[in-house]
């Protein structure tokens, strides 16, 4: 039986970190039962991080990160360990493999980096058939570092029940439980109208992933949609016995839509919605907010955080930028990142805008906040800020914000 594929932002990023050498990438061809990775005596095989979506059952689905060692050298090794510290903020659960009996500097810098984020860390042994873990050493990690050890050997098979075991132990909280994006608002057997622009960005015959995990969501909670482009709102709207519960839109139509829907018709849009949902809505909605201190020639990040071809008048290139700089009242100075990319220095800007988010998971997101609140730039989103400049803020988070 063939199951749809779940998108990699909603899946559990699970990130493999360690010294050159020390089996990383046996571990994870071992792990997920395929040669994922290149395995060589070599140190230094794994150049860029390496992905391999797989279903981990009863968790579901996730993604394992083969990471190169920050321990290597020369202008290739600073760029291996580069790539290797920006898989740092989007790992929900770390793997640290030793294979040597040794805790030094490197070893602890991991360590502190996810204790600083907060994300569950798991200590691997592995080799156990050439070096015999240190007991002493494996009783320091558990007592005075408060973290799970286990021994692996991927050549013999040992451990590896046990290591997916302790992973599932280590799951944070919220992915065991089912986090929702709108249903949780609503009441039961509630009537939703969205309203579907058809997205040039979007291929041919498809709907963009918010629309689909939003129409999904109602269906599997016994909700009514009934789904429209803002072009035929209207007729809907009068065909329906009753006022709809709640109506979501694309932000881009937020104008046209706010002028069909009744006033007494909850309003907001699939953008504001994913705030709440991969974001931080209190930070955000703080953002959005210092918007009006915006002057013209200001610097502003866009954070796209899907890499794509921008096609004819792009959300974040064009329409963002236009209603935002028709807001301020002149033109701001643009910076605009994609993917994983994301500056360590935020202090040439005076707003930053993330994107919903819906293809990354909410830990790279929540670690782009996190740097933003460190360092006092404001953060919002696409549908916030749209809503904001827009003069519709309010209505647009009554829903989510009460």
């Amino acid at each position: 039986m063939n199951f749809p594929k779940a998108p990699r932002g909603m899946r559990l990023h699970i990130g493999i970190f360690g010294r050159r050498n020390v089996g990383k990438s046996s571990l994870l061809n071992a792990i997920t039962s395929q040669e994922v990775s290149i395995v060589s005596d070599v140190a230094g095989t794994t150049t860029d991080p390496v992905e391999k979506p797989m279903e981990l059952l009863p968790l579901g689905p996730v993604l394992f990160i083969d990471t190169a060692g920050i321990d290597d050298v020369g202008d290739l090794g600073e760029e291996r360990a580069r790539r290797t510290r920006q898989v740092f903020d989007r790992t929900e659960l770390a793997i640290l493999v030793l294979a040597e009996n040794r805790w030094d500097a490197y070893e602890e810098e991991i360590r502190q980096q996810f204790l600083r984020r907060g994300v569950p860390l798991l200590v691997v042994f592995n080799k156990g058939d050439i070096v015999t873990p240190d007991a002493k050493l494996q009783t320091q990690i558990r007592e005075e570092f408060h973290l799970p050890v286990l021994c692996t050997s991927t050549k013999e098979g040992v451990g590896l029940a046990e290591l997916k075991q302790a992973l599932l132990r280590l799951v944070p909280d919220d992915w065991i439980q089912d986090p929702t994006i709108v249903a949780d608002l609503l009441p039961e057997h509630a009537t939703v109208v969205l309203v579907i622009p058809i997205d040039k960005e979007a291929p041919k015959g498809r709907l963009i992933l918010p629309q689909v995990q939003v129409l999904r969501e109602l269906l599997d909670h016994g909700m009514t949609a009934v789904v429209t482009r803002e072009t035929e709102l209207s007729d809907p709207l009068s065909r329906l016995k009753n006022l709809p519960d709640l109506v979501i839109t694309d932000s881009q139509a937020f104008s046209k839509v706010e002028a069909i829907v009744p006033q007494e018709v909850p309003l907001t849009g699939f953008s504001v919605l994913f705030a709440r949902f991969k974001g931080d809505l209190k930070t955000y909605i703080d953002g959005t907010l210092a918007v009006k201190n915006l002057k013209p020639g200001d610097r502003v990040l866009v954070s796209e955080s899907c890499s794509h071809h921008p096609i004819g008048e792009d959300i974040g290139r064009v329409k963002i930028p236009r209603w935002l700089e028709k807001f301020v009242g002149g033109p701001l100075e643009w910076t605009h990142v994609q993917g994983h990319d994301f500056p360590a220095d935020l202090s040439p800007y005076r707003l930053v805008i993330q994107c919903g988010g819906c293809m990354v998971n909410r830990r790279e997101i929540l670690s782009k906040i996190m740097l933003c609140r460190e360092q006092g730039v404001p953060i919002t989103n696409y549908g916030l800020v749209i809503a904001y400049s827009l003069g519709i803020f309010d209505r647009a988070i009554q829903i989510i914000h009460q």
